[in-house]
């Protein structure tokens, strides 16, 4: 048995090469499948240059196991949180390394209704299976489907579905994807706030996706990183910045004085204008 120390407590993170590579990629992928059972689960993966290589290996696993695979294509972790549940599908996982150094890659696990996977909600199953590799042969008369789809348009459909575009007053945004896999969601959103006729103007830097990451790692929570879009907003005149990080599960403010607003106060915001629509709900 082979221990596998990409396994962390919430997710999977490794070093490329003996951490993580395309055959754990598709042990990972053959526990799921064995672990969980299910009929039909939805992949998807950032814009690392290894992301690629071991979605397709896990996609693997996975339709050895019996499992129908959807993939998604390059996206960010929310866009396969919103595919398991739009679709009703078993679960779903997100090859991406996030934040993390350029020689890391990772996965994020959900089940059905897109409810993380963690340690102690069967990841460690999930990794006992994996270590093991006692897996029974593969039925290839059962062996599962793959198939290439795009949730895209619905994604943006339910975006939008937050705000009310009619009631958005003028306003300039910096927005930087930091070459992640947020820039072609922003160019989605840009397209149809204009075809609505919503005042809004984008200012986009590091919008196009790009694995090897020319302007440094997307991280805004680093001060380091942080500078780009303060000047962007001074720059420009700008209302605010937002700057996502590499799979766009997180996302960072920034005033149009361009300083970085910490995320208690964003918090507090926006609990008080979900208030507004669930009076008496809970904020967690």
């Amino acid at each position: 048995m082979t221990k596998l120390t990409c396994f962390k407590a919430y997710d999977i993170r490794g070093r490329l090469g003996e951490e993580l590579n395309e055959d754990i990629a598709w042990r990972i992928g053959r526990a799921y499948g064995e672990y969980l059972k299910p009929k039909t689960i939805v992949l998807g993966g950032d814009v690392r240059l290894t992301s690629e290589a071991l979605k397709l290996a896990l996609a693997k696993g996975l339709q050895d196991a019996g499992v129908d695979v959807l993939d998604i294509g390059m996206s960010g972790t929310e866009e396969i949180y919103f595919a398991t549940f739009h679709l009703g599908v078993d679960g779903g996982i997100e090859v991406t390394a996030s934040h993390n150094p350029m020689d890391y890659n990772g996965m994020k696990l959900v089940r059905e209704g897109a409810r993380p996977i963690s340690g102690d909600t069967g990841l460690r199953d999930v990794q006992r299976l994996a270590e093991a590799g006692d897996f029974p042969p593969v039925n290839e008369a059962a062996r599962g489907s793959y198939r290439q789809i795009s949730l895209r348009d619905a994604y943006i459909d339910h975006l939008l579905g937050y705000i009310s575009v009619n009631n958005l007053t003028p306003l300039k945004l910096v927005v930087n994807s930091g070459n992640g896999a947020a820039g072609p969601v922003i160019d989605a959103i840009e397209a149809r706030l204009k075809a609505l006729g919503a005042p809004v103007e984008f200012i986009k830097i590091h919008n196009t996706p790009d694995g090897t990451f020319p302007n440094g790692i997307p991280n805004p929570l680093l001060p380091e990183c942080r500078d780009d879009t303060r000047k962007a907003v001074i720059e420009h005149g700008a209302d605010m910045g937002i700057a996502f990080d590499g799979d766009f599960d997180r996302c960072f403010l920034f005033d149009e004085k361009g300083q970085f607003i910490e995320g208690y106060y964003i918090v507090g915001l926006l609990a008080e204008a979900f208030l507004e629509k669930h009076p008496g709900a809970k904020i967690i």
